[in-house]
């Protein structure tokens, strides 16, 4: 693994967001993403809106259809390895990662500007297949954008936290060739407890 927290291909370093190139050992990168092309992918639904993105979640799980958060079948063990090699890049003790969202990114399949759902704290993802664009965007009090961009290579990871995860709104350009990502989640204290 080789953290790159300073100069992201040549970008001005933004507060918060770590990635760590070849996170994934080349010959893991295709069970992997064999494994999540055997679960039971549905489309990403947004309200009255279906998605390109094919998806499933595990521990936690977040409806955006009806704004309900209600946990879902335990991480796979299959996942386990991968979770504590995430949380280990992150700091993070491993089970503190407790949602994981496994997403398809078929050709023609993005992710429009969001932030994470503010039940969720840390962000960390691994980016298998295709490379991809993580563009992030703040709105200037005087109007506009900043803006800022990073390459996820394959096999590659990031964690959003600080003001990359709550002050930037981050996007995923559509994909010309399918990609796979695996996503995990930490819970914020107030809902762990709540």
């Amino acid at each position: 693994m080789t953290p790159n927290p300073i100069d992201l291909f040549g970008y001005p370093a933004l507060s918060g967001l770590d990635l760590c190139l070849d996170h994934v050992r080349p010959e893991a990168e295709t069970g992997l993403s064999n494994g999540i092309d055997r679960l039971d992918l549905t489309p990403f639904r947004f309200q009255q809106w279906t998605g390109k993105r094919l998806t499933t979640s595990f521990g936690w799980r977040y409806d955006f259809e009806t704004g309900g958060f209600d946990r879902a079948d335990p991480v796979p063990g299959w996942l386990l390895p991968v979770r504590d090699s995430a949380a280990r890049f992150a700091g993070l003790p491993a089970d503190a990662l407790e949602q994981v969202l496994l997403t398809r990114y078929d050709p023609g399949a993005g992710i429009g500007w969001h932030r994470d759902r503010p039940v969720f704290e840390h962000v960390v993802g691994i980016s298998l297949g295709a490379e991809a664009t993580l563009r992030f965007r703040r709105r200037r009090p005087a109007g506009g954008f900043d803006r800022h961009s990073i390459d996820l290579p394959a096999r590659s990871a990031y964690h959003l936290s600080g003001e990359a995860r709550w002050d930037w709104e981050h996007s995923i350009a559509p994909m010309a060739a399918t990609r796979w990502s695996i996503t995990f989640r930490s819970l914020r204290a107030a809902v762990r407890a709540g």
